[in-house]
């Protein structure tokens, strides 16, 4: 993740500003974000316990929330870019998950990024999570859900594994 997609989830895109990672898990994307130089990083993440590792690891220099990514407890137009990072298939539903890309555009700032990937669904995969929850997302639809959460500019890119998007908050 971190050192082959994580690239290209990133690229163009300006990570100076405000920036929100929404489901950091373990946090291997989260120790990438501090190593590109982000400064006062935000995470929500839903897992209380993950959560609190968190903390532990990064101390003062992540900001960790607990809770979900459906309902952010955030303030709109609080963030200049959004990185979402094979998390989406962890959530239950699709209405979930376009709640949370409604969320998303909510706390992004008038162009704002959201920049982001996921797998795509495998027999592989589908047995490593066999004992959680796996509800993949259909790249071929993704652009729309994305256009329909109120995005500009998405883009989604598949490769054999996995895809990637992008998506701009209307200015």
């Amino acid at each position: 993740m971190v050192d082959h997609v994580l690239p290209d989830v990133l690229d163009g895109v300006d990570l100076q500003g405000r920036v929100l990672e929404i489901g950091p898990g373990p946090g291997l994307v989260t120790a990438a974000l501090l190593e590109c130089g982000v400064a006062g990083l935000t995470t929500v993440e839903i897992d209380p316990r993950a959560a609190e590792r968190l903390r532990g690891r990064f101390g003062s220099s992540v900001t960790v929330h607990t809770g979900s990514a459906s309902d952010l407890p955030l303030a709109d137009q609080s963030f200049d870019v959004v990185v979402c990072c094979t998390m989406l298939h962890h959530v239950p539903t699709a209405a979930e998950q376009d709640d949370i890309l409604a969320e998303c555009r909510r706390v992004l700032a008038p162009g704002g990024v959201l920049a982001g990937s996921d797998s795509k669904t495998s027999p592989r995969l589908r047995m490593f999570h066999l004992w959680d929850t796996y509800n993949p997302v259909d790249p071929a639809g993704l652009e729309a859900r994305l256009a329909g959460a109120g995005f500009d500019g998405v883009l989604v890119t598949e490769s054999e594994k996995r895809f990637l998007f992008k998506a701009t908050a209307p200015v």
